[in-house]
């Protein structure tokens, strides 16, 4: 259980979220049928292993809940107490989810980025704040809040996805909101500087997108970036949040320019491999795969990702100069520890 109480929530995170938070996709054994424990142990110690301060365990894959809590329990089993473990709230309904994060409580999970189902179709402020705050209500698990433009909140709602005057009621009334993941109005960084402007003081305030790190942090602090995937580069955001929290600056700005054939990659695939809102997760694991993470198979329905895009991605990294995994695709289908 949470070594904090909600009233200690925000205090707690401005204390520990300190560093990066990767994304860890879970895996599968070969015929589908259960989750693949020595997969999930492996890119657990791996994230450990390359500097991470914690992961995110992701939902939005085929997975059932009992399934999706047992993913939860073996990776903080693997990586003990100190490792943040992050739970994913982004399950198909409002009841689901507050069953989902009980589970995630017991489970040991520390956060719960919470997230909006594809059915919730809110016409108001109001309703939006009526879900954030129900989820809130539900556990004693500190929470990011996620402003962001794959909700579809933006233009209906507003601009910005979730307008800083609704930011500002849910703060009052939900102490255990503790980070901004600070993606609204993405891909523009207005949505940074507002929260980090007019709540910063009071809540952890994320920046998750690597680039948007790098150049924000030279003018003001940034110290979490949480959750994205971040295990395309191996240790490297971690290292560059290192370099940036000891004002190396321009070391900093060298490993930008290292990683920003990878980054352009990424950047030039985005359109193709995310389409209908919702964002690719096999490709996301092929990304972790490059750097030695498990891989291995998705049940359906999942997105798809094929070997032109395989090696577009991996060329970004070897032209940034970090020596991909250079295995065959199809071992990638198969994972790192079949089961």
């Amino acid at each position: 259980m949470a070594v904090y109480t909600r009233a200690e929530a925000r205090d707690w995170a401005r204390e520990k979220l300190v560093g990066a938070v990767n994304c860890t996709i879970p895996s599968f054994t070969a015929d589908l049928k259960q989750i693949n424990e020595k997969g999930i142990r492996h890119d657990a110690r791996l994230a450990v292993e390359h500097g991470f301060l914690g992961t995110l365990a992701v939902s939005e894959v085929n997975i059932t809940l009992p399934e999706y809590l047992e993913f939860l329990r073996i990776t903080r089993d693997e990586v003990g107490s100190d490792f943040v473990v992050v739970h994913h709230g982004s399950w198909s309904t409002l009841e689901d989810n507050i069953e989902a994060v009980r589970g995630a409580e017991e489970a040991d999970a520390d956060i719960v980025l919470l997230s909006y189902p594809p059915n919730f179709y809110p016409e108001s402020e109001q309703e939006i704040y009526d879900y954030t705050k129900a989820v809130c209500d539900a556990t004693d698990l500190a929470v990011i809040l996620f402003p962001m433009f794959l909700w579809g909140f933006s233009p209906r709602i507003h601009p910005s996805d979730i307008p800083v005057r609704l930011i500002r009621r849910l703060l009052d009334d939900c102490p255990n909101i503790a980070v901004i993941k600070a993606e609204g109005g993405f891909p523009y960084t207005q949505g940074i500087v507002d929260c980090y402007r007019l709540f910063g003081e009071e809540v952890v305030i994320s920046v998750p997108i690597e680039a948007e790190l790098f150049t924000l942090s030279n003018l003001i602090p940034v110290q979490l970036s949480a959750t994205s995937d971040h295990e395309y580069y191996g240790p490297m955001i971690p290292r560059a949040m290192e370099l940036l929290r000891a004002g190396k600056l321009d070391d900093a700005s060298a490993l930008y320019w290292q990683l920003h054939p990878a980054r352009k990659a990424k950047a030039a695939l985005a359109q193709a491999l995310n389409g209908g809102a919702f964002i690719n997760r096999m490709a996301w694991k092929f990304q972790g795969w490059l750097q030695g993470y498990n891989g291995g198979p998705l049940r359906l329905p999942t997105q798809r990702i094929h070997a032109p895009q395989m090696a577009a991605l991996r060329k970004g990294l070897i032209d940034a100069d970090l020596e991909p995994s250079m295995d065959p695709f199809r071992d990638f289908f198969i994972g790192r520890n079949p089961a």
